[in-house]
């Protein structure tokens, strides 16, 4: 028994359709569509992007979070856990400088905006740059850029050790992991400040702590407090990290290797502390890190 030509086809249009509909369904639940309909902006090539800046709070006399806008309302930048973008900026007729930034927004609570969080510094070539932008001002993107990408239990515990603006990746991936009921991932975090006043992003990390304190631990270190009853009640330390602060707050390294210590700071700080790790069974870093090494040092530029 043959069947006409347009029976063939009445019977074939529907069929295909429910063939490519079921293929788009199991696609995004594989999450394998990873095309323009995420509305990812960023793709990792070396194209530039240019976001306009959308609104700028101070946070203390030298650190603001600049908030910029992203193309449309419904797109995310596009960037992985732990991994930053690279700000190109003008220096002279028709030369630029870059330096990275790691955004303190998620993709996952963050759509039509990235923020920066920033201390602009006397000599800082591009943090006085961004410091100058006003309202409407764009600047130009590359990105993703970084060697770390966070992946939900890719670790049991991380020990994390900031100072300033270096917190700005780890709270990143504390708040992607506070996020999502699946992580079982306990962090241990020591940041380090010039001052009470100083500690950026205290009220976040306090929030994620009391919602979550059996996963997340957070230890404040301040250079110095002026005030003795300020210093009477102050529950953290005073001075510099040493290799006790570690020991006291932080994961030692075990055979399982499933343990991880990330670092983001000023340079005299991560210094010190690729030396103190070892205290704690670490071997201590050498080279540019890799995201599954024992010691991940994030770069300084990363931070500022």
């Amino acid at each position: 028994m043959s069947i006409s030509p347009v029976l063939f086809t009445l019977i074939l249009i529907p069929l295909t359709f429910l063939i490519y509909k079921n293929f788009i369904k199991n696609s995004q639940a594989n999450g394998n569509n990873k095309t323009k309909n995420n509305n990812e902006v960023l793709d990792g090539s070396d194209e530039v992007h240019s976001f306009p800046l959308i609104s700028k709070i101070v946070m203390s006399k030298s650190t603001s979070i600049y908030r910029f806008g992203l193309p449309n309302e419904t797109d995310v930048l596009g960037l992985p856990i732990g991994q930053h973008i690279s700000i190109k900026a003008p220096i002279s007729e028709g030369k630029f400088i870059l330096r990275s930034y790691t955004p303190i927004t998620l993709d996952s609570m963050a759509s039509g905006y990235f923020e920066l969080l920033v201390k602009t510094y006397t000599n800082g070539v591009v943090s006085t740059y961004l410091n100058d932008l006003k309202i409407g001002d764009y600047i130009q993107v590359v990105g993703p850029r970084g060697n770390y990408s966070y992946q939900r239990n890719m670790k049991s515990r991380i020990g994390m050790i900031a100072g300033g603006t270096g917190i700005a990746p780890m709270y990143q991936i504390m708040k992607a992991i506070a996020m999502d009921p699946n992580d079982n991932t306990k962090v241990n975090l020591v940041y380090g400040s010039l001052s009470i006043d100083n500690i950026l992003l205290k009220k976040e990390l306090d929030e994620l702590v009391e919602q979550r304190p059996n996963q997340f631990k957070v230890h404040y270190l301040v250079d110095r407090i002026e005030e003795p009853e300020i210093a009477k009640n102050w529950e953290g330390s005073i001075g510099y990290i040493s290799p006790e602060i570690m020991k006291d707050h932080l994961p030692v390294n075990e055979k399982s290797n499933k343990n991880q210590i990330l670092i983001c700071g000023p340079p005299r700080m991560v210094s010190s502390i690729k030396r103190y790790v070892t205290t704690l069974g670490y071997e201590r870093p050498k080279g540019v890190s890799k995201g599954q090494d024992p010691v991940f040092v994030f770069k300084f530029q990363i931070c500022i």
